[in-house]
C-alpha cells in the first residue's frame, strides 16, 4: 500500500470489500466519488441512507460512486458484522452502491483510506472524523475536494456532485 506522503490520490488505495476481497481504487478513476463511514444504529442513518441512495440512483449513470465504510467507533451504533451490515443495508435502505469492509476512522488503527481523507480535509474540530455519515467528495482525478458534517444531508450536497460530474 502507498505510503501516506507518496499518496496522491485516493486512486492510490487498495481497500477490503465486505467480503475481503482487495478492491483497487484506481478502478474509479473518471468518477466523483462520496465516501461516507457508515453505521446501521445511528439516529442519523434512515436520513443518510435513504438520501444515499436517492443521490446515487439519480447520478451514479452520470460517474457518481458512493464508497460506504461501515464504522463501530461512534457508540458502537455498528456491531454487526459485514454480512449483516450488507443485508442491513441492501435490504432496508436498497444500497446498490459498495459497501466495504469495517474500518476504524480514528485512532492509531484507522484504516489508511481515511488517513489520507483526513489530511486532505481536516474538519472543523480538527482532523478526527467526529461522528458516523462524515461525508468526503472527491473529484474524478481522486482529489479529495470537501468534507460534510455527519448531520449534513446528502441531498444538500447534490449541488456540488453536479457540479463535480459536469451535470447541469
Amino acid at each position: 500500500m502507498a505510503s501516506q506522503s507518496s499518496t496522491t490520490s485516493i486512486h492510490d488505495f487498495t481497500v477490503k470489500d465486505a467480503k475481503g476481497n482487495d478492491v483497487d481504487l484506481s478502478i474509479y478513476k473518471g468518477k466523483v466519488l462520496l465516501i461516507v463511514n457508515v453505521a446501521s444504529q445511528c439516529g442519523l442513518t434512515n436520513s443518510n441512507y435513504t438520501e444515499l441512495s436517492q443521490l446515487y440512483q439519480k447520478y451514479k449513470d452520470q460517474g457518481l460512486e458512493i464508497l460506504a465504510f461501515p464504522c463501530n467507533q461512534f457508540g458502537a451504533q455498528e456491531p454487526g458484522s459485514n454480512e449483516e451490515i450488507v443485508e442491513f443495508a441492501c435490504t432496508r435502505f436498497k444500497a446498490e452502491y459498495p459497501i466495504f469492509n469495517k474500518v476504524d476512522v480514528n485512532g492509531d488503527n484507522a484504516a489508511p483510506i481515511y488517513k489520507y481523507l483526513k489530511s486532505s480535509k481536516g474538519g472543523l474540530f480538527g482532523d478526527g472524523i467526529k461522528w458516523n455519515f462524515s461525508k468526503f467528495l472527491v473529484d474524478k482525478e481522486g482529489k479529495v475536494v470537501d468534507r460534510y458534517a455527519p448531520t449534513t444531508s446528502p441531498l444538500s450536497i447534490e449541488k456540488d456532485v453536479k457540479k463535480l460530474l459536469g451535470v447541469a
